[in-house]
């Protein structure tokens, strides 16, 4: 910010408060791949593990077991992608602020009033 460019910190929170919402969906779609998209053996037609109504239903439960997992394992990498994201512009963000803050203090604003002869920045 010393260069003269100016960071819209607003922007950033902005950023972050929609990122922490991905967050809490992907967390909700974690916890429904886990436990809400079961399929029990006896729906692909196999009665146990040694009868079934037709010979596919042992290879189509494992099918659909093997694709469970790489949901879960694809929806868990995103979410520590976007956690990773949201630390780092959660990161950036302060630093903005608290170079923001330390000019302001230099230039004598960080006292609570302005200095003499110096108007207050907002």
């Amino acid at each position: 910010m010393s260069d003269g460019m100016r960071v819209d910190l607003s922007a950033l929170d902005e950023v972050i408060r929609r990122l922490w919402r991905l967050l809490d969906d992907m967390e909700k779609a974690s916890t429904t791949s886990k436990y809400a998209t079961e399929i029990p053996v006896n729906a692909f037609g196999q009665v146990s593990e040694d009868s079934c109504k037709f010979h596919e239903a042992a290879e189509l439960h494992g099918a659909h077991r093997d694709m469970k997992t790489k949901i879960e394992g694809i929806i868990e990498k995103l979410h520590g992608l976007i956690d990773d994201f949201s630390t780092k512009t959660s990161k950036v963000r302060d630093k903005y602020n608290d170079e923001e803050h330390e000019i302001k203090h230099s230039m004598g604003g960080g006292s609570g009033g302005s200095a003499k002869g110096q108007l207050a920045s907002s």
